[in-house]
């Protein structure tokens, strides 16, 4: 896949980098985890009917300039070229996601992941899986646990791929299995257009919203808000009204929401049946 670059001063300002960044691994520690506090996971654009362009210029007005956040194949995309820039090798790959099922199950690549290559070392780097995003680069040659600031991971390799499992009372959960097929702007073309458009897509029913942050990470699914610390209970707020809603997008996601009408309708339409998922 070839190189592309982008206003790397921009990015850097959007995610709160300061210093000079190089192609380190101490760069691209703090390029993962401030990505992923400071530009949230969101699927906004697929809820309200609207494309999702995964092209660079478009995602680098969207995440960049406009102040909005988004899934799997803006974020790496986004992380990807900014590591390019900066001279770090960096593969984009493609994950099967289990999350919650067999690591034998065999659904469709539907998960952009990146491979980055530091010091000799290969590193899986994903900033763009919700609410059980890494923020930290995994080593992929070592299947023992690796913590990171939310969480305890670890890659183990079955047969001839990888599967990232996450450290959850009261054991390992799976959260998706990949191999080192280096993937193409096409296929993930497929991949997003999937993900955006298809009746059946998470991304399409349902709204979902997630932030990692100091004291640890906050989720949105349709109207459930709820708050993960790194210590303590997990707490849920059902939320009551679409003020609400656009309150928690805005203040605890800090996603700045675009001012039109198709936004206001699906938001309204989570709060329509009080008997439903919603």
């Amino acid at each position: 896949m070839k190189t592309v670059t982008i206003d790397l001063d921009a990015y850097l300002q959007r995610i709160g980098y300061t210093g000079k960044p190089s192609a380190d691994l101490r760069t691209l520690k703090a390029l993962v985890k401030l990505q992923t506090q400071f530009i949230p996971f969101e699927s906004l654009n697929p809820f309200i009917g609207w494309p999702v362009d995964i092209d660079l210029p478009s995602v680098e007005r969207k995440l960049v300039r406009e102040g909005r956040g988004g899934y799997c194949f803006e974020q790496n995309a986004l992380l990807r070229a900014a590591l390019q820039t900066i001279g770090i090798p960096v593969t984009g790959l493609a994950a099967r996601v289990l999350w919650r099922m067999p690591a034998d199950h065999e659904p469709a690549q539907s998960h952009m992941i990146l491979k980055a290559e530091v010091d000799g070392t290969s590193y899986l780097v994903d900033v763009g899986f919700g609410g059980q995003t890494p923020t930290a680069p995994l080593r992929l040659n070592e299947e023992g646990e690796q913590q990171t600031a939310h969480g305890i991971y670890r890659v183990r390799r079955i047969d001839r791929d990888y599967l990232l499992e996450v450290k959850m009372d009261p054991g390992w959960l799976s959260v998706y299995r990949f191999d080192l097929q280096p993937q193409s702007a096409g296929d993930y073309k497929v991949f997003n257009w999937y993900c955006a458009t298809h009746p059946q897509s998470r991304f399409v029913t349902e709204l979902v919203a997630a932030r990692a942050f100091a004291g640890g990470r906050h989720t949105l699914l349709n109207r459930e808000l709820s708050y993960y610390p790194h210590s303590g209970p997990k707490t849920v707020v059902r939320l009551a009204a679409p003020a609400d809603l656009r309150r928690a997008l805005t203040e605890v996601f800090e996603i700045r929401l675009p001012s039109d009408p198709a936004l206001d309708r699906a938001l309204n339409k989570l709060f329509a049946t009080e008997g439903g998922r919603a």
